[in-house]
This record gives structure tokens, sequence and C-alpha cells, in this order.
């Protein structure tokens, strides 16, 4: 076998670790990047072209929250409600994907058109999963939080 070399413990820095790209989140999140990558080619190569920006975008987001989550940004950066953006994100990304992906299947008539539709249509339903999810840690958190404030409310 051959020695890894200098810039190979590098590299695996960069890299999330094992345990994230395995949960739940971290395969979603792959998930979305690799759809709105395939979705975004399929765009270019088609006659929808003015739909590509939307992927793109998406692409770019589950990218990097993909990183920031994997090297635990989010937990060393708490200017930010995370979990809420990435709610908004999920949301919005779904109900983007689904009406371009309407409009490229019914309009144009080429295959990567409808291929981009087809993957749209796919990558609705990992964003609204990644949704749902999401959705139920923020209302436990919100549930959480609403529970300690009365009882600390009536100690002071």
């Amino acid at each position: 076998m051959e020695q890894p070399g200098p810039a190979a413990p590098a590299l695996r820095s960069l890299l999330p670790p094992r345990d994230f790209v395995c949960a739940r989140k971290g395969q979603l999140l792959l998930a979305q990047a690799v759809l709105s990558f395939i979705i975004f080619i399929c765009y270019i190569a088609s006659q929808a072209a003015s739909f590509m920006m939307a992927p793109l975008l998406e692409f770019l987001l589950a990218l990097f929250l993909f990183f920031a989550y994997g090297s635990k940004l989010n937990e060393k950066f708490k200017g930010l409600y995370w979990p809420l953006t990435d709610f908004l994100r999920c949301v919005t990304a779904a109900i983007i994907y689904f009406a371009i992906s309407i409009a490229a299947v019914s309009k144009y008539s080429d295959g990567a058109s409808k291929a981009a539709g087809v993957f749209g249509f796919i990558a609705t339903i990992v964003f609204a999963i990644d949704f749902y999810v999401t959705f139920n840690d923020l209302v436990a958190f919100l549930k959480q939080g609403s529970s300690d404030s009365p009882e600390q409310r009536k100690s002071e």
C-alpha cells in the first residue's frame, strides 16, 4: 500500500466527519446539493436556461450548510439561529423547485428540460422531508423554551 502524502491530512481536514455524513441531516444536505447540481446542469443544456439561477443558488447554499454543519460552525457562531434559517431555506426551495419544475415540464419540449423538471420534483420531495424534520426540531425547541420560561418567571 502507498503511504499517504503530506497533502492527504490537509485534504481530510476539509471534509466533514464521517458521523455527520452518515447522519440524517448530512445525507439530506448532500442529496440537496447533488440534486441541485444535476438540475443546474440540465437547465444549462435545455431551452429553459432562464431557470438555472435557482438550482445554482440552492446548490451553493446546500454546500455551504453541509460544510458549516460538518465543521460545527453553527455551534461556534451563535449570532444566527441556524435551524430557523435552514427551515426557511427548505420551504422556499421546495416551493421554487415545484413551480419551476411544473413550468419546465409543461412549457418546454426538449429532453433536458423534462429531465430538469423530473429531478426538480425529486428535489422538492427531498426539501420537503428536510423542512418537515427541521420543523419538528423547531417545535421541540420552542416547547422546551416555553415550558422553562413560566417557571423562571414565577421564581423571579
